[in-house]
């Protein structure tokens, strides 16, 4: 079995989208800054490509779903690699693209981890996007690696990625540090 990474994009003080979202911006008015370092960065698409490149399958919110689906369409956020999609969700949606990647996970995310986990084999499960779902995971003891893309701007608000993980520490172990002009990637070990 492979690891459990959570990934994610996040402003240098600790948001994952901007204020204000709306539909037509679900990431805020100049949310989509946080995703400049995978399609405008050689070195950082190169991050991704790695990244992307060990998984077996992902893992992701009903909003983030909702949100991305209109780029991702039936291939999902793999592209043409087509890595399935397990989309945790209190209710499935009525449609969704015909031949598409997703499966939807109304029992929890402990079954969303062990349908994923079973598909992948021994390729990695990421936890992506999606600071609730995130938060669920990580408080859950359910993530063995964080992989952070700090990109270098100031949102002063927006969706916190590290709230609501209760009041214990969580130690972290450094495995890598990628720094490039449009974002510092992190790899963290969870210490358990």
């Amino acid at each position: 079995m492979g690891r459990v990474v959570f990934d994610t994009s996040m402003s240098l003080d600790g948001y994952m989208t901007a204020a204000n979202r709306t539909p037509e911006e679900p990431m805020g008015p100049g949310g989509l800054r946080l995703m400049d370092w995978a399609f405008n960065d050689e070195r950082g698409a190169q991050v991704l490509r790695d990244g992307v490149a060990g998984l077996g399958a992902a893992i992701a919110g009903r909003e983030t779903y909702d949100t991305s689906l209109p780029w991702w369409g039936a291939n999902g956020p793999s592209g043409d690699a087509r890595m399935p999609l397990f989309v945790v969700t209190h209710k499935a949606p009525d449609t969704s693209p015909e031949n598409g990647v997703y499966t939807f996970v109304t029992d929890g995310i402990e079954s969303a981890l062990e349908q994923a986990q079973k598909v992948a084999g021994d390729r990695d499960v990421c936890v992506m996007g999606g600071a609730n779902l995130g938060q669920q995971y990580i408080a859950a003891g359910l993530v063995d690696e964080l992989s952070i893309h700090l990109v270098p701007v100031l949102f002063h608000g927006g969706t916190r990625m590290f709230a609501h993980l209760g009041v214990d520490h969580t130690d972290l172990e450094v495995l890598d540090v990628v720094s490039t002009p449009a974002a510092t990637h992190f790899r963290y070990a969870i210490k358990k």
